[in-house]
């Protein structure tokens, strides 16, 4: 498994409660919860590593 990085991230404090309450609802650490959503959006907006096509080249 490679290596994961660490970085600081500020939030708001009712951010912060937000995804404590959805982590726990999910059963999952905030540290998850965010990693989950940071990968599920980069995967929906088409920016995964490797991947040869970009939505904004896409046709409507």
């Amino acid at each position: 498994m490679p290596e994961r990085k660490s970085f600081l991230i500020r939030v708001d404090p009712r951010l912060h409660a937000a995804l404590e309450k959805w982590a726990a609802d999910e059963l999952r650490s905030v540290n998850a919860q965010i990693e989950f959503l940071l990968t599920r959006a980069v995967r929906e907006a088409g920016r995964e590593k490797g991947r040869t096509t970009d939505r904004k080249t896409k046709s409507r």
